[in-house]
């Protein structure tokens, strides 16, 4: 050989909002020899990003093209107005969308909600991305609907948010392309699944488990158990052979008077 092969790496896309740490932890804790690189990308990207093999897998927002990507819906997320804190909708625990009918809402161009009709009145233009209209609202010129961990990633001081219960939600999975299932891939979709590393469903590492190797091993002849002593042969004296129970001692007779 004239060359070297490349050692083997993960690369795992995330979008915003997905905090992938856990898993990640879990990776370096069972295959500590093989690098996790984390690849992070825009919603509208991912989908392009696996498609041109610049990650093996990735945290993406539903839907995707299921005729070419594996998906494993993971979670489903509220979904959350932004509002100044001094805005009159932090009265309320929670609202609905007939709620925001009045109020200037922005739509930036990376909402990730798909909206059929967004809610509320329009701004006068669609900011480019989350992080603008977090700014617009900000200065007081108007409202955001997004999932809440875009809310809590682009959190600021001066801003609080309000669940909104009748909003469509995001749902966040584990996606690949479906003819790229390599045995790494298996081995993330077993620790997202939480098997753990001895499932029968995970692949096998070189080493054998300790019950594989008993199974190896013949079985260890047994002692036979010393018979029990019945009976008077349990007294039996060690020199004469003649068994029994010691009798009694009698005591001195007693004087006539």
């Amino acid at each position: 050989m004239t060359g070297t092969e490349a050692s083997p790496e993960f690369r795992l896309a995330y979008v915003p909002g997905v905090t992938p740490a856990k898993w990640v932890r879990i990776w370096n804790e069972r295959l500590p020899d093989i690098p996790l690189t984390l690849v992070a990308v825009a919603a509208a990207e991912a989908a392009g990003v696996l498609r041109a093999g610049e990650a093996d897998a990735g945290f993406v927002r539903l839907p995707v093209d299921r005729t070419y990507f594996s998906a494993i819906p993971l979670y489903s997320e509220t979904t959350v107005v932004v509002v100044p804190k001094d805005h009159v909708i932090t009265a309320a625990d929670e609202v609905t969308l007939d709620d925001l009918a009045e109020e200037v809402v922005f739509h930036p161009l990376d909402d990730v909600l798909g909206w059929e009709r967004p809610p509320g009145e329009p701004a006068f233009e669609r900011p480019a991305t989350t992080a603008d209209a977090v700014e617009l609202v900000a200065a007081g010129v108007g409202l955001l609907v997004v999932p809440q961990s875009l809310a809590r990633l682009h959190h600021r001081r001066d801003l609080t948010y309000r669940p909104v219960v009748d909003a469509p939600r995001s749902e966040v999975a584990l996606s690949w392309p479906e003819e790229a299932t390599t045995d790494l891939v298996e081995d993330f979709i077993g620790i997202v699944r939480g098997r753990t590393v001895n499932s029968s469903r995970g692949r096998r590492t070189a080493e054998e488990s300790p019950k594989d190797k008993r199974a190896d091993k013949p079985a260890a002849r047994r002692k036979p158990a010393p018979a029990k002593a019945t009976g008077r042969t349990a007294g039996r004296n060690p020199r004469t052979g003649t068994g029994g129970a010691k009798t009694p001692k009698r005591g001195k007779p007693r004087r006539r008077s």
